[in-house]
């Protein structure tokens, strides 16, 4: 037997889709409502605070304008005038470097400047924010430690920092050369792994993974002393290092 749907169905769900249209809508309707007040409040907070809000973006303004200003004005003549300025002790480090009477003397003059010019120790001073400032730190550390003069070596090369692919090495490691000749074998050894592993290059690297071997055997670190000396071997078997390392390789081993 056929079946029909009663009207009073049909109009049901017309009515149901009516609703729920309304209620759509009633809701599409109060979302903007609510973006419109949203709008209008923080349009009442700007104009409320629109006296701060220029006083800060001036801020921020006149921080850029003078920062800009400082390098340009400041910074630049500093960092040219520095640059200048170091060009008198380094002659004399260059000098002692490559002496063997009176080296200290020269450091010294190095250091202290002469003659009316500035010596490492007043760059480093005088000029902190320049390049040269920077690498004053470095020379007058190496000075230092040239002269024996341990705790000064460290305390500039500390304050010393380079990207340098050997620059940046050569400082850690001079750090661990001084802690090393202050008998402080522990911090000799960190910053000869620093060394070692800041960059990676055919010279310094194998350099200070060697002295780091040394010292952990010292240390009685005889497996640490052994991975450094392998390392040498696996990786930079052309360095000047690696001539001879099978002697140390078999040392650590037999410590160990």
């Amino acid at each position: 037997m056929a079946t029909y749907k009663k009207r009073g169905d049909k109009v049901k769900g017309e009515n149901s889709e009516r609703i729920s249209k309304v209620e759509q809508e009633s809701t599409t309707a109060e979302v903007f409502n609510t973006l419109d007040e949203r709008a209008s409040r923080s349009e009442e907070w700007v104009i409320k605070n629109q006296q701060n809000i220029f006083i800060l973006l001036g801020v921020v303004v006149a921080c850029i304008l003078g920062y800009l200003g400082y390098q340009k004005f400041v910074n630049e003549p500093n960092e040219k005038i520095a640059a200048d300025e170091l060009a008198f002790p380094k002659q004399y480090f260059d000098q002692a470097l490559i002496t063997a009477v009176s080296a200290d003397s020269l450091y010294i003059l190095g250091l202290e400047g002469g003659e009316g010019k500035y010596g490492f120790l007043d760059i480093s001073d005088q000029f902190s924010g320049t390049a040269s400032g920077n690498l004053a730190n470095y020379y007058a550390g190496i000075s230092y430690l040239k002269m024996k003069k341990y705790p000064e070596a460290i305390q500039y090369l500390e304050k010393f920092s380079s990207d340098d692919d050997l620059l940046g090495p050569v400082a850690k490691g001079a750090i661990g050369d001084a802690f090393a000749d202050l008998n402080q074998l522990e911090d000799a050894l960190s910053y000869y792994e620093q060394a070692a592993n800041l960059k990676q290059n055919n010279f310094s690297t194998p350099l200070f993974l060697f002295k780091a071997g040394n010292i952990a055997l010292d240390l009685g670190d005889a497996s640490k002393a052994l991975k450094m000396f392998n390392k040498i071997k696996q990786s930079y078997p052309s360095s000047e290092e690696a001539k001879n390392i099978e002697v140390y390789i078999n040392k650590a081993k037999y410590t160990n």
